[in-house]
C-alpha cells in the first residue's frame, strides 16, 4: 500500500509533506511546554508573559501573512515562492536557539516576533507551490498525507517533549527542536530544480510531472 501511494504521488509533494513532518514534530516537542520554561526559567516570567509571547506570534504571524503573500502573488514563477519557504523556515529553526539564550521577557517576545516573520513568509508561500505540485486526481490524497504528517509530528513529538525536559532540561529539547527544524528547511534543496519558471505569456503553469 505504501508503495502504491509513493508512486501516485510526485517528488515536489512528497517533499513537502516530509518537511510538514519535521517541522511540526520539531515544534511539538515544545509547543505544549513553552509556558513552563517561561515561567520557571525566564527573570520576571509568568502566566501573563506566556500568553503574551504566544499573543505576539499568533498576531504577528497574521498581520504579516497577507502583505507576503500579497506581494509574492505580484511576481510571476516559483522562485520567489521557494525562497520565501526556505528563508522562512530557516527563521523558524533559529528561533529556539534565541530561547536558550533568553532572560527576560522581551527576550521571548522577540524571538515569537522572528518565529512570526518565519512562519508568514513560509506558510502561504509552501501552499502556494504545494497546490501547483499536487498530483492530478490525488488531490484529497495529497492534502490527506499532509493532515497526517503534522498530526503524527506534532502528536508524537508531543508526548515525549515533556517527559526530556524533564529528564534533560530544556537546552537539549531546543536544540532538538532547531536540528529538526533545519532538516525540514534544508529538505526544500531536494526539489530546487523542480522549481516552476515564470509563468508564460498566456498566464498559464505548465503541468508539474508526477
Amino acid at each position: 500500500m505504501a508503495t502504491g501511494i509513493r508512486r501516485r504521488i510526485n517528488k515536489v509533494i512528497k517533499v513537502l509533506v516530509f518537511s510538514d513532518l519535521f517541522l511540526n514534530a520539531g515544534w511539538g516537542l515544545i509547543s505544549p511546554i513553552l509556558a513552563v520554561f517561561i515561567i520557571g526559567n525566564i527573570k520576571g516570567g509568568s502566566v501573563e508573559v506566556a500568553g503574551m509571547a504566544v499573543g505576539i506570534y499568533l498576531l504577528a504571524k497574521s498581520f504579516l501573512q497577507i502583505p507576503i503573500a500579497n506581494y509574492l502573488d505580484m511576481n510571476h514563477g516559483e522562485k520567489d515562492d521557494y525562497l520565501a519557504m526556505f528563508l522562512g523556515t530557516i527563521l523558524a529553526a533559529i528561533t529556539p536557539i534565541i530561547f536558550i539564550f533568553s532572560t527576560l521577557p522581551w527576550h521571548i517576545y522577540v524571538a515569537q516576533g522572528i518565529h512570526a516573520l518565519g512562519m508568514a513568509m513560509a506558510v502561504p508561500s509552501w501552499y502556494a507551490i504545494f497546490g501547483r505540485h499536487i498530483t492530478k486526481r490525488r488531490e484529497a490524497l495529497c492534502w490527506g498525507l499532509d493532515s497526517t504528517s503534522i498530526g503524527l509530528g506534532a502528536g508524537l513529538s508531543g508526548i515525549v517533549g515533556g517527559f526530556l525536559a524533564e529528564s534533560f532540561g530544556f537546552i537539549p529539547l531546543f536544540i532538538g527542536v532547531s536540528v529538526l527544524s533545519f532538516v525540514a528547511a534544508f529538505l526544500f534543496l531536494l526539489i530546487a530544480k523542480d522549481i516552476l519558471p515564470k509563468v508564460p505569456q498566456n498566464g498559464i503553469f505548465p503541468m508539474p510531472k508526477s
